[in-house]
């Protein structure tokens, strides 16, 4: 993105307006359940290592099919697989919504076994539409535009992210458990038709590979062999499976601040807050030089803001220090989302996609394990603690072995994509 664009140039696109519209719907539905789940599992079991298990639930079958689904998603048209998985993800709420409604006189058992299955229906879907969802973005963007629809991605997820918890905190403890579902699914359905309306372009090129392995293989080959974009995966994966702190806010919110749903619904929207403000500065003031010393600085933030959540017993430093951490967290989404925009090859943007979210997005899941892990065996706040530290070291290390990340400036990509797009 040029210096004198405009902010909003990428909104002036029917598609790609509808597109965002579509994944806010999509994000609240899943945060608004999120909330509920999290409530209602320690409710019934009064356990943080059950809450870790949640999203171990989530992110195994996320991992499972991640590399499959980011091969479809660079051979079958991106919109049809985001439309199964919206689906899949309708069918799964529906189901919980039902068992919600007709759980009275249940086992809580029974209860807890359905959350446990629709959470792993989640994963399935939900690794389907991460490589579908990034690759639609090229085929309705123009190139030069990829920076500023990054920086409104984030924008809108985030702020998705801050309605989605505070509404499923505000629902769980006004309507219960069945109608809150009950509003998930429909956002979802209304999310599904919004999709349908999308008319993406994808252009299918013929895969110079037969098998499913050679073309997965080739995806991971480029990964693993770009410094830049493995490093900037690399450290976000493990700030977040260290840092975070999410799958342990009901116990913060319970036991730490003696409160119900409606504050563990603003501690979980609290970072995504920061967030929406990074991310709305990055839509008029991208980051374009010093983009990598940027981004592991705001890494190395964020593991102190957690160190800091550890040690506070005051509700309202909490809510700022998680807004603090999801302030640099955004950082961090907007170069890595830039970098992977700009660097990938279109016909490899699924697989790409699909290692990203092997690395970065199913680490929130298993992250929440090994917070509720941690939890159950050095304590709630030693847990934190520990996170942070990690997330320091981690810092330290990418900075030393990924030079080039560390000295990346976004604004080069630019000028090579010019090029390459002269060329063509």
């Amino acid at each position: 993105m040029t210096d004198d664009q405009s902010p909003y140039a990428v909104l002036k696109l029917p598609d790609y307006r509808l597109l965002l519209i579509s994944r806010l719907m999509v994000t609240v539905a899943v945060q608004v359940q999120g909330i509920a789940v999290g409530w209602q599992i320690y409710a019934i079991t009064n356990n943080a290592l059950y809450l870790g298990l949640a999203g171990l639930a989530e992110a195994l079958p996320a991992i499972g099919v991640a590399l499959y689904a980011g091969h479809i998603a660079d051979i079958v048209d991106r919109r049809k697989i985001v439309l199964f998985a919206v689906a899949t993800l309708i069918v799964s709420m529906a189901i919980i919504t039902v068992v919600s409604f007709s759980s009275s006189g249940t086992n809580n058992s029974t209860v807890l076994t359905c959350l446990f299955i629709v959470i792993a229906l989640s994963g399935i879907a939900r690794g389907f539409y991460g490589p579908a969802i990034f690759g639609i973005v090229s085929d309705i963007v123009p190139r030069p535009l990829l920076g500023n629809a990054a920086a409104w991605n984030s924008t809108v997820w985030q702020a998705s992210a801050v309605a989605g918890p505070i509404l499923g905190g505000v629902l769980y403890s006004h309507v219960h458990a069945g109608n809150t579902y009950l509003f998930s699914t429909l956002l979802l359905v209304a999310a599904f038709i919004s999709f349908w309306q999308v008319k993406s372009r994808t252009v299918l090129i013929k895969s110079k590979y037969e098998s499913v392995f050679d073309n997965i293989k080739e995806g991971l080959v480029f990964v693993f062999s770009n410094q830049i974009v493995l490093g900037a995966m690399a450290l976000d994966l493990f700030a977040v499976l260290f840092g975070g702190a999410v799958a342990l806010l009901p116990i913060f919110a319970k036991e730490v601040f003696h409160c119900g749903p409606e504050v563990l619904g603003i501690l979980r929207a609290a970072p995504s807050i920061g967030s929406v403000l990074t991310a709305v500065m990055l839509t008029h003031r991208p980051i374009t030089h010093n983009s990598g010393k940027i981004f592991m600085c705001a890494a190395g933030g964020f593991g102190l803001c957690m160190i800091a959540f550890g040690f506070s017993t005051n509700l309202y430093l909490s809510i700022v220090l998680l807004a603090v951490s999801g302030a640099l967290d955004g950082v961090s989404v907007w170069v890595r989302s830039t970098i992977f925009q700009l660097v990938t090859p279109n016909e490899m943007k699924g697989r790409v996609s699909a290692v990203n979210n092997m690395f970065i997005g199913s680490s929130n899941e298993i992250g929440e394990f090994e917070s509720g892990v941690t939890a159950k065996y050095m304590g709630l706040v030693p847990s934190v603690v520990f996170g942070g530290i990690m997330t320091l070291l981690v810092v330290a290390i990418t900075s030393i072995r990924a030079p080039k990340l560390r000295n990346l400036h976004v604004h080069d990509l630019y000028k090579e994509q010019s090029t390459k797009m002269a060329q063509e």
